[in-house]
This record gives C-alpha cells, sequence and structure tokens, in this order.
C-alpha cells in the first residue's frame, strides 16, 4: 500500500480536511454533544468542548503516521464541520482498512455520508493502493447499513456481539467492497 495520510478530499457538497483544534466547538456541538449520535459510537457524549478539544488533539497528533486516515467532513454551504470519516484500522498483510464516521443527525438522511464514505472508498482504492475496505454497524442501527450500501459495499454478514458501543455489546453487521469489485 502506499500510505500518504490524511489528504483533502472535495465533493460536490462537502470538504474532507485534517481536523484543526479550532473544529473543537462546531464537532462539539455538532456530533459529539449529540446523543442521538452518542448511543452508536464508542466515546462518552462530551460534556464541555474541552472534551472534544482533547480528543481533536489526539487525532492531529495521530497525523504524523502516514497510515493515518481521519478527516473532518465539512459541509462546504456553512463552512461547518458536521462530522467525521476514518480509516483507524489498517491491516497490511491484508490490504485491507476499516471505516467508521458518524455525523451529526441534523444531517440524517440528505445523503451526506454516503458522499464523503464515497470519496473516501476512491481514495483508499486510488490512491493508497488498498484491496479491502471494510466497515460495519450496530443491528439496531441500519440506517449506517443503507450508507455503506450506497457506496457499493456488500454485506457478508453478522458476527453476533462482536461489538461494543455505549449501548454495550451488540451484533455487528458487516460490509466490505474489494478492488475487484469496482471493475
Amino acid at each position: 500500500m502506499n500510505h500518504c495520510g490524511t489528504l483533502p478530499l472535495e465533493t460536490d457538497r462537502l470538504i474532507l480536511r485534517r481536523f484543526e483544534l479550532s473544529d473543537a466547538p462546531a464537532f462539539y456541538r455538532n456530533v459529539c454533544s449529540d446523543p442521538k449520535v452518542n448511543i452508536y459510537l464508542t466515546w462518552k457524549l462530551h460534556e464541555s468542548p474541552a472534551e472534544t478539544e482533547a480528543l481533536l488533539e489526539d487525532f492531529i497528533r495521530r497525523y504524523e503516521n502516514p497510515a493515518r486516515y481521519c478527516w473532518a467532513i465539512v459541509l462546504k454551504e456553512t463552512d461547518d464541520v458536521i462530522g467525521t470519516i476514518a480509516a483507524p484500522t489498517v491491516h497490511e498483510l491484508t490490504e485491507c482498512v476499516e471505516v467508521t464516521y458518524a455525523i451529526g443527525s441534523a444531517w440524517w438522511g440528505k445523503g451526506y455520508m454516503p458522499e464523503a464514505l464515497a470519496a473516501v472508498v476512491d481514495f483508499l482504492f486510488d490512491r493508497v493502493g488498498v484491496n479491502r475496505i471494510e466497515a460495519g454497524h450496530d443491528i439496531r442501527n441500519p440506517n449506517s447499513g443503507k450508507v455503506m450500501q450506497k457506496a457499493g459495499m456488500q454485506k457478508e454478514g453478522i458476527h453476533r456481539q462482536a461489538g461494543r458501543n455505549n449501548q454495550g455489546l451488540f451484533d455487528l453487521v458487516f460490509y466490505a467492497k474489494l478492488k475487484q469489485d469496482r471493475m
């Protein structure tokens, strides 16, 4: 794989870029303090922008690793950070990455996350050279699976009680896309 780190990406309505500390207030307001989003996350609901700033400091520190991929999702129309998408797990041996994402509930159902995911999928295949992109969701959150399907990912199955989020253990619905699926 040709690791190059988190490079800026652009879609019709979104800019995907590295997080900056100045994003903390918007990321806190739009994502990290949103209880509707938080139930499916692994980090606790943030009670203050300072908690979000600490999270972003960690994200930013990890950008030193060229195999680290983590984008802020910025709405072009408002220049506001409305979510995040990342590939936090890289399996070098199998040329595979796992993708995760979160977007504020005010932007659910508007097509922003499938748009962001499609851009990241293209980047990971075309620029990084991965062979497989995988993602999973809590079985109680079927809309996340719809995002994966819209990005061309195929459902592979359910891993029983294979995930843990703020609701506890959950059945993980697994999706993937292979480089050969694009041809």
